[in-house]
C-alpha cells in the first residue's frame, strides 16, 4: 500500500529524474534543503544547496545525465522521512568533459533522508548512494 508520503517522495523522484534528465539545476538544488549534504560516490561530500547546484551546473555541461530511482522502503517520523531505494544512472560523455572523462553506467542502493520545511515541502537533507559496481583496477 502506497502512504501518502511515500506517494510524495515517488512524485519528487519523478522530478528529480527529469531535472538531471534536461540540465534544470536550480529546479533540481531546490529538491534539497540548504544545509543538505550529497555524498556521491568515490567523490567528497557536496555541502549545502549551493554546493549541490554549483556541482551539478558545472556536471551538466560534461555531458547527459540519466537517473532512474525507485524507493523500496520509506519510513517516517513527524516531519523526517527516510527512503531506502534502488538507483541507476548513465552518463554519456559530452565534449566539455574533462580529458579522459568516459561514458559511464551505474547502479546501486540509497538512503535519503528527507525533512519537511517549515515552509511544508519535503526536502533532502542527506543523499547517500552506495555503488554495486566494482571500482576499476589498475596494474597488474
Amino acid at each position: 500500500m502506497t502512504t501518502p508520503l511515500r506517494a510524495v517522495i515517488d512524485n519528487h523522484n519523478r522530478d528529480i529524474e527529469r531535472y538531471y534528465a534536461s540540465g534544470a539545476t536550480d529546479s533540481l538544488a531546490l529538491m534539497f534543503a540548504l544545509d543538505a549534504w550529497q555524498m556521491p560516490p568515490n567523490n567528497p561530500p557536496l555541502v549545502g544547496r549551493d554546493a549541490i547546484r554549483g556541482f551539478w551546473q558545472q556536471a551538466m555541461g560534461w555531458g547527459k545525465w540519466k537517473f532512474s530511482l525507485h524507493a523500496e522502503d520509506v519510513q517516517t517520523s513527524g516531519s523526517i522521512a527516510i527512503e531506502r531505494g534502488k538507483y541507476k544512472t548513465t552518463f554519456v560523455a559530452g565534449p566539455g568533459a574533462p580529458p579522459g572523462m568516459t561514458s559511464v553506467s551505474d547502479q546501486g542502493s540509497y538512503v535519503v533522508y528527507w525533512r519537511r520545511e517549515v515552509d511544508g515541502h519535503w526536502r533532502i537533507v542527506w543523499d547517500a548512494p552506495v555503488s554495486e559496481m566494482p571500482l576499476a583496477r589498475s596494474g597488474t
